[in-house]
This record gives structure tokens, C-alpha cells and sequence, in this order.
């Protein structure tokens, strides 16, 4: 594609964006950039949150995986379905009840100031590796659509991209975030519906002769029931389920735009119509996969060694020119539709957490939340730049296999408050969130040995909870202290 067109495009792009931020933005203050004041209606919310689950990840990686898994990831989504529902039945409610901004301040409640800032620093941890993986793909995409025509290299291309997000974001922050999401869903989805109907007039198909074919193709097989395999179904479902609660119902970034809504009845409502909406999508990605492997075939186009690289090889230099502007416009939305969210999440889970925001009332807070909004864009920077050097693997893989260990300990911690009444040794709780991940891992690595060819799958972080959990266990004190004053125990 003509460097001058992918300009020309992705400024413009950005330039809706800057507008919106405009808009948005207007009077705001540090509450509009944590909370977009809580009036942000809920069917917005809900349709900006596919863009933003979805993400650069699912727009490359998953029609690309298929021709390795098939649609076996299909059953990893059923247990998301399962596990958004788990979120908006059991953790809205108690977020609302309890009024947070930074949902981890439920940990410094139940167990302690060490507790709270560890579920904290694991956030920070684990969303920083997550959309700097995200924003890898995206600049990946425009360093060959644009910056490789005039010899710009790669570390150029990410500081341009995460200066964009700053600029957009900087003011209005999850408000401005919350409306420019909406924006992003419809050209991400835009561009796959565009590119089926490419495909399938390419092939002079309807839609039921596409459906058939793609039913009837190899790599539409969803089950697998081996017990061995990384791909059986009850380790997918499950690992499906745990994951959204953790990396939705625990997670910040997902959280602070549900917490913008006006009560927890429109936050559940939100939930529930985007899980529905979620699935569709995701299915519309696995059978654009199985299209575009057909594609290739049938245009003798090789697949390329990354399975990651087969659509935007495709969509920029086999299609047609609308079918490589949307697809630019796609996955610069998928991918910027997660990452700015995740640099406001960012700030605000350091600002509320650990700078205190909400006990302090100086007139240095606007200056503060401003620099380490500055502060995280650096590091995703640098994190990006690494992430380039040492990737050799599916993106999608190594997403969640980052998520499975760095987002353990929030599942143990969460469940083990909820789940009992025990108190915890709270300085012990750091050394426990460090030592789960690190057993899980040994465990993952010798797994095969000890466990008689058992290979885990996403279902790692199962694992990395319960252990947690346990540790939790071995260290608890007393019955909580709260449920003796209630009940004079």
C-alpha cells in the first residue's frame, strides 16, 4: 500500500480522535479522568468494551491461529461467557457497594496495607506486559504499511504511537477513553465484516455457501476431549472462565470503564449485553480465519512463518485498496482501543494506590496524575522495544501465558477474601504473590514428567489461584475481625 495513503488514513484517524478528546474533556478534572464523573450511559460502555476485550490480539491472532488450533479457541470464549456473567452477578455489586475508584482498595479493607499494595503492583505488572504486547502488533502493521518506506525504524514507530494515546488522553482520561472506544469498535468490526464479504465475493459465495464451507473445512473443529492436550475442552472452558474473571473482574483497566455507569444495575446490564456481543464477534474472527487460509490457498499466496502476519500479509497486498484501509483502520483501533485504556488505567490504579489521591486534597494532584501518565508511556516504550527483541511466538499465546502467572496471585487473593473469613498475615502476602507464579512455573515446565504427559494450557493460572490461595490458608491468624464485632464470635 502507498506509505502516503497509510498516512493519510491513520491521520485522519487520529484526528477524530484528537476531536473527540475535545469534546470530552471539557472541565475536566481528576475525577473525570478516574471516574468520567460515573454518568456514562451503559449501552456505550458496553458496545467500546468489545473493541477494547478484543484488541489488536484477537484482530491478527486469532484468524491466524486457526490453522494451527482450528476453532478450539472457541472453547476458551464459552468460558468467558460464564466468567463475565461471574463478574457482573458477584464483583459489580460489591465494587458499587463499596464506592472504590481503584478496585484493589477491597484488598487494603479485607486484609491489609501490604495486600493492597501487592494486588496493586500485580495489576501494574501484568497490564503493562498486556498492552505492551498490543501495541507491539499495531506498530508492527504500520512499521511495514508506512515507516519502512523511509527507513524509520521501529523504536521511531513506538514513541510516535504511544505519543498519539498521550495526546488524546492526557485530559479527559477513562471519559474521553469511554467514547473514543466506540469509535474503535466500529472500524474494528467494520473491517472484518468488509473483509468476509471481500472473500466470499472473491469466491462468488452467500453467506450460507460461506457458513457451509466453513463448517465443512478442517479447521472448524471446536472440541477436543484428549485429557493430555493443551486444547481439551474442560481445560479451555475452565481457564476461559477463570481468566475473564481475573482479567476483567480483577482488573482495573476493564473495571474503571464499568465503574463509570450510574448504578450497578446499568454496570450489570453493560456487562451482559457485551458478553453476548463478545461471543459474536469472536465467532465472526474464527471464521474469517478459515476464509482467509482459503484465500491464500486459492491465490497461491504462501503462509507466512508467524501465523500472526497471514491477514495483514493478505488484507495489504493481495485485496483490494478499500479492504487495506479498513484493515489499517482495524487494527489500529483494535489495538488503541486496549492500549489507551490500559495507560489510563495505569495512572489511576498508581495515582489512587499509591500516591493516595483520594485522601488528599493539595493543589499538587493535577501535576502529579500528569507526570505519571508521562511516566507509563515511557515504560511501555521500552517494554515494547524488548518485546520486539525476545518474541518468537504466537502473540496470542504468549498474552494469556504472561496472564496465567501474573494475574494468579489476584485470583487467590479475591477468592480467599471472599470465599472465607479468615484473617492473613499481611506481610506475608508479598512473599506468597511471588512464590505462586514462581511453583506454577516449575510445575508448568516439568509438568509432562511429573504429572505422567499432562501439559497445561491457559489453565495455569488455575493452578497459580489455588496456590495462592493455599499459602493464604497457611498463614491465616484468626476469623476475621469485622464478623466477630457482628456476631460477638
Amino acid at each position: 500500500m502507498n506509505p502516503f495513503i497509510v498516512l493519510a488514513v491513520i491521520g485522519g484517524y487520529f484526528l477524530l480522535l484528537i476531536l473527540i478528546s475535545r469534546l470530552t474533556a471539557k472541565g475536566a478534572n481528576s475525577d473525570t479522568f478516574f471516574t468520567a464523573n460515573r454518568k456514562s450511559p451503559w449501552y456505550v460502555v458496553a458496545f467500546g468494551m468489545i473493541g477494547a476485550t478484543l484488541s489488536g490480539v484477537t484482530f491478527i491472532s486469532v484468524p491466524g491461529e486457526v490453522g494451527s488450533s482450528a476453532f478450539s479457541y472457541f472453547q476458551f470464549v464459552l468460558g468467558n461467557l460464564v466468567g463475565y456473567w461471574v463478574v457482573a452477578g458477584v464483583l459489580l455489586p460489591m465494587y458499587y457497594k463499596m464506592n472504590l475508584v481503584s478496585i484493589y482498595g477491597y484488598l487494603e479493607e479485607r486484609f491489609g496495607p501490604a495486600a493492597y499494595k501487592t494486588g496493586s503492583f500485580f495489576f501494574l505488572l501484568s497490564r503493562t506486559i498486556g498492552a505492551a504486547f498490543r501495541l507491539y502488533l499495531v506498530a508492527g502493521v504500520l512499521q511495514l504499511a508506512f515507516f519502512d518506506a523511509f527507513g524509520i525504524p521501529f523504536w521511531v514507530t513506538v514513541m510516535i504511537s504511544i505519543l498519539l494515546i498521550w495526546v488524546y488522553t492526557y485530559r479527559g482520561g477513562i471519559k474521553t477513553i469511554v467514547w473514543t472506544d466506540t469509535l474503535q469498535t466500529t472500524f474494528l468490526i467494520l473491517a472484518v465484516v468488509l473483509t468476509i464479504n471481500y472473500i466470499l465475493n472473491h469466491f462468488g459465495w452467500s453467506v450460507g455457501e460461506a457458513f457451509r464451507h466453513i463448517t465443512d473445512h478442517a479447521d472448524s473443529k471446536i472440541f477436543h476431549w484428549g485429557w493430555k492436550s493443551g486444547n481439551n475442552f474442560f481445560k479451555q472452558f475452565f481457564a476461559g472462565m477463570f481468566v475473564t474473571v481475573v482479567m476483567v473482574g480483577l482488573d482495573q483497566d476493564m473495571m474503571q470503564k464499568n465503574l463509570t455507569c450510574r448504578n450497578v444495575g446499568e454496570a450489570q446490564k453493560n456487562m451482559l449485553w457485551f458478553s453476548a456481543s463478545f461471543v459474536v464477534a469472536v465467532t465472526l474472527f474464527l471464521g474469517l480465519g478459515v476464509l482467509l487460509y482459503m484465500f491464500a490457498a486459492q491465490t497461491g499466496t504462501p503462509i507466512p512463518e508467524r501465523t500472526d502476519d497471514l491477514y495483514p500479509l493478505l488484507a495489504m497486498n493481495k485485496m483490494s485498496l478499500s479492504i487495506g484501509i479498513a484493515f489499517l483502520l482495524g487494527i489500529t483501533a483494535a489495538a488503541y482501543s486496549s492500549a489507551d485504556s490500559a495507560l489510563a488505567s495505569l495512572t489511576t490504579a498508581f495515582c489512587v494506590d499509591f500516591l493516595k489521591f483520594q485522601k488528599r486534597t493539595d493543589d499538587k494532584k493535577e501535576k502529579q496524575r500528569k507526570m505519571v501518565h508521562v511516566g507509563f508511556s515511557v515504560i511501555l516504550f521500552f517494554v515494547i522495544v524488548l518485546f520486539r527483541v525476545i518474541n518468537d511466538e504466537s502473540v496470542v499465546v504468549a498474552l494469556f501465558k504472561v496472564a496465567g502467572y501474573t494475574y494468579g496471585p489476584l485470583l487467590g487473593l479475591f477468592a480467599f477474601g471472599m470465599f472465607t473469613k479468615y484473617e492473613v498475615n499481611d506481610r506475608a502476602i508479598p512473599i506468597l504473590a511471588v512464590a505462586a507464579p514462581l511453583i506454577s512455573w516449575a510445575i508448568d515446565t516439568w509438568s509432562e514428567q511429573l504429572l505422567f504427559g499432562y501439559r497445561f494450557g491457559f489453565e495455569i493460572l488455575i493452578l497459580n489461584g489455588a496456590l495462592m490461595f493455599l499459602g493464604l490458608f497457611l498463614f491465616r491468624k484468626k476469623i476475621f475481625r469485622k464478623l466477630k464485632n457482628v456476631k460477638g464470635v
